[in-house]
């Protein structure tokens, strides 16, 4: 099935949600039983869902060491785990947390097959660096022999009548794409029309106040990064596991596409959220954003399209933008150091 193809619109599969610690709650799930394990920790930058006080980068990194080498057992031996991420910052200094990240899978053996750009649109505004607008998924797998199903993913291709130069003997004169599509790569804009044939990067829109699938969860990826991943990485049937599950995007997207799933949440208003919105799917009343529609742009002649008349007559601006952006979006550093920006506050779980 491809990306741009009809999806269903009711769940399969067996959907199963845990309340309480990850670390704990793993040690319910069989060693091996998993094809993936897809998740966005919480990123220690104050959230209401996070911990009760926001911790060192040391601290943090502890804390996630041994729920990573749980995961990592839970993982069947050609499955993988796709870790979601940003940056933290702290005193304006950014902190990769990819690296940190790599070491520790590295270090319980698994290899990096990818490591993916997630880019978005919107976030907070930097006046003192440039605005974080993209974020990392590290693709691992526990072995060489790994299920990877790249067609349900192919992307159009950029040249479909491109054919084979007369030296390329007796495939000459005949196309030399893939029919089914191309390689999406690991660099992706989720937009069929535009980004696929100009800048070709993971671009979902995140999921902000009139996103469709917008929930009381103050921190939500969407659900095409989850399905993009699953439908790659592990077949019908399969087990996909989400130790952070949060409002229940990572089960959402396995149910859509007939894979079981166990989800896990401390917080049980979260695990709540999980399990209505998976009603609303089973109902056909769950809203979406549907996979492969080009993230909207701002059409000539609309009012946010227009430059502001301030501007054009120096009304406003400048310095006062400035400090406007410090205060609101940023905080300054008292703000940086209480919030720890993560990459724009947009990626999630």
């Amino acid at each position: 099935m491809s990306l741009f193809e009809d999806q269903p619109e009711r769940p399969n599969g067996n959907q199963r949600l845990l309340q309480g610690d990850a670390l704990q709650q793993l040690d319910t799930i069989p060693d091996g039983s998993c094809r993936l394990a897809l998740t966005s920790p919480p990123y220690n930058i104050g959230k209401e869902y996070e911990r009760d006080k926001r911790l060192s980068l040391q601290e943090y990194l502890d804390w996630l060491k041994p729920i990573i080498a749980k995961l990592c057992d839970k993982v069947a031996d050609d499955g993988h785990i796709c870790w979601q991420t940003g940056n933290f910052v702290d005193e304006g200094e950014v902190f990769p947390l990819d690296l940190y990240f790599y070491q520790m899978f590295k270090d319980a053996g698994l290899k990096l097959r990818n490591r993916i750009i997630w880019h978005f649109n919107f976030g907070l505004n930097a006046s003192n660096r440039f605005s974080g607008r993209y974020e990392t998924i590290l693709w691992f797998s526990k072995s060489d022999n790994y299920v990877f199903n790249l067609d349900p993913v192919r992307v159009p291709q950029l040249y479909p009548g491109k054919r084979h130069s007369p030296k390329k003997g007796a495939r000459a004169g005949t196309p030399s794409g893939n029919p089914l599509g191309k390689n999406p790569s690991d660099f992706w804009q989720f937009d069929a029309e535009v980004a696929f044939k100009v800048n070709p990067i993971w671009d979902f829109p995140n999921v902000k106040a009139s996103h469709p699938e917008k929930t009381t969860h103050p921190c939500q990826f969407p659900s095409e990064l989850a399905e993009r991943c699953i439908l790659a990485l592990t077949n019908l049937g399969d087990m996909v596991i989400d130790p952070f599950v949060g409002s229940g995007t990572t089960a959402i997207a396995a149910a859509l596409h007939g894979r079981d799933v166990t989800g896990i949440d401390k917080d049980a208003r979260y695990i709540e959220l999980a399990k209505h919105r998976l009603e609303l799917l089973a109902r056909g009343e769950l809203p979406r954003r549907p996979l492969g529609k080009p993230v909207r742009m701002p059409q000539e002649g609309e009012r946010v399209a227009a430059v502001p008349e301030e501007w054009l007559t120096g009304q406003t601006g400048g310095r006062d933008e400035r400090e406007r952006e410090n205060g609101e979006a940023e905080g300054g550093k008292e703000g940086e150091q209480k919030a720890a920006e993560v990459n724009a506050g947009a990626a999630a779980r």
